[in-house]
């Protein structure tokens, strides 16, 4: 594993991605940031983060995805790593918002970000971005937003998590070609409210009952409606309201 460890940078993401099209990088090089200005979620969402106090990463993994079809694989080991992770720190009651939100109880600790870009020659280069909340005490109006040190009221060093979870991750890239079944049900039964009737919102504001069912194979979240029918819902096409 190369580490690249940078003070200030708008994005790690970005800077890993432009550094892999300028040049040939080593599978799971990784560049941190102690601040991020431009720091991005899902579909565009803003990432804000207390410079210094939280894990901010990128990770190049390459070798892994063959299909376009396949690319939810990636996001079910990528959390699954990081909840493994944050297990051997005795972090309690985790889970996982989908589609990537690391959950601790009911507030968020961590959001994923996979950008996927395919090569000229077929293969799938994806750029894992990672922000976890660490040692930040302070969430003024973040109500849904926690961080390891509220949570177990300790201190962690950042660094250690940091290995802890690479680690994780290449384990887990192992153990997919034998185990996948396995590690999609794994990241099925740790869905966050998985199982429990939650109020939702869809994209016209429109509020209704469901319970979380799964995923599908391409990653959509399947929620049991009140007519007993099942729909599939694609990123920012559901709110659930908790």
């Amino acid at each position: 594993m190369k580490l690249i460890k940078l003070d200030a940078i708008d994005s790690t993401n970005e800077f890993l991605k432009g550094l892999s099209n300028k040049q040939v990088l080593e599978n799971f090089t990784v560049v941190t940031a102690e601040n991020q200005t431009k720091g991005k979620g899902q579909m565009g969402a803003i990432w804000a983060s207390e410079a210094g106090k939280n894990l901010i990463l990128s990770v190049l993994v390459k070798d892994f995805l063959s299909d376009i079809c396949q690319i939810y694989n990636l996001n079910i080991i990528v959390s699954l790593a990081v909840i493994d992770a944050l297990k051997l720190y005795k972090i309690p009651n985790l889970s996982i918002k989908w589609p990537n939100d690391i959950m601790s109880y009911n507030k968020k600790i961590g959001g994923i970000l996979i950008e996927n870009s395919i090569k000229s020659d077929g293969s799938i280069v994806s750029i894992v971005g990672l922000g976890l909340n660490v040692n930040q005490t302070n969430f003024e109006n973040l109500p849904k937003a926690s961080s390891l040190a509220v949570i177990s009221h300790a201190k962690f060093d950042k660094e250690d998590l940091l290995f802890t979870i690479i680690d994780n991750l290449e384990q887990k890239i192992k153990l997919w070609k034998h185990q996948s079944d396995l590690l999609w049900l794994d990241y099925s039964n740790k869905l966050f409210k998985k199982g429990i009737p939650m109020p939702f919102s869809n994209l016209n504001n429109q509020n209704f009952m469901g319970i979380i069912q799964g995923i599908s194979s391409i990653g959509k979240l399947e929620i049991l409606l009140e007519d007993d029918s099942i729909s599939e819902f694609d990123i920012k096409e559901i709110q659930m309201l908790y």
